[in-house]
């Protein structure tokens, strides 16, 4: 009795994980302005959804990602630039957020670890080219 409640819990979860919240009041509206549209479109491709992981906040349906797309609409309408609301999302949810993280120490194994690999995968295929020709 105690593992199907747990199971029906389990199996609940997510529906009850659902806000009841309508979506940010610009997450899903184009700017009037052509080209600040433009200016907020690119820079949402650029910036990591931090429900989602995999996605940008322009491909993103999660809540968040359309407070993100809000947020970035809101502050390109009224005049800050591009750069200016990134860095203002990086210092408000971290590095994480952009698909393009400075090199710092938590990050510098991100930047790192593919040119190691390519570096391991040198070395293994030169031993294994020469142990054929002997």
């Amino acid at each position: 009795m105690k593992r199907l409640a747990l199971l029906l819990a389990l199996v609940a979860a997510p529906l009850f994980a659902q806000s009841n919240q309508g979506s940010a009041p610009m997450a899903n509206v184009q700017l009037p302005d052509p080209a600040k549209e433009r200016d907020a479109k690119a820079l949402m491709e650029t910036l990591r959804c931090v429900v989602c992981q995999g996605q940008s906040i322009a491909d993103s349906d999660a809540e968040m990602a359309g407070d993100m797309r809000s947020l970035v609409r809101e502050r390109i309408a009224k005049g800050e630039t591009p750069d200016a609301v990134r860095n203002w999302l990086i210092e408000r949810y971290g590095d994480y957020v952009s698909y393009d993280p400075p090199l710092s120490a938590a990050t510098a194994p991100l930047w790192m670890t593919p040119l190691l690999l390519l570096v391991i995968g040198g070395v293994v295929a030169t031993r294994s080219f020469k142990r054929r020709r002997r």
